[in-house]
């Protein structure tokens, strides 16, 4: 095998590697957000569950269950306390 064609095939296994590298840091943190997002739509949903008793529901979309996604448990309190002001 000629030593050009050596050197391409490690120059090209470098270049895939930065590149996988430079691709995966924010990929990583995408779905960190996206399951932080899932997460907090069910803890809104239990909530719903457990305040349909005292007649209390707040609203599951994307805005809610990004807010509680992100912030987590007290997303969802400060949810449930905007609820209570509004």
């Amino acid at each position: 095998m000629n030593t050009n064609y050596i050197i391409m095939y490690l120059a090209c296994l470098i270049v895939i590697f930065i590149v996988g590298r430079l691709f995966f840091l924010p990929l990583k943190k995408i779905v960190k957000i996206l399951l932080n997002s899932i997460l907090g739509g069910v803890i809104i949903y239990i909530v719903n569950i457990i305040g349909a008793s005292f007649n209390f529901h707040i609203g599951l979309n994307v805005g809610t269950a990004l807010f509680a996604g992100i912030l987590g448990t007290p997303g969802v309190i400060l949810l449930i306390i905007l609820k209570f002001i509004i």
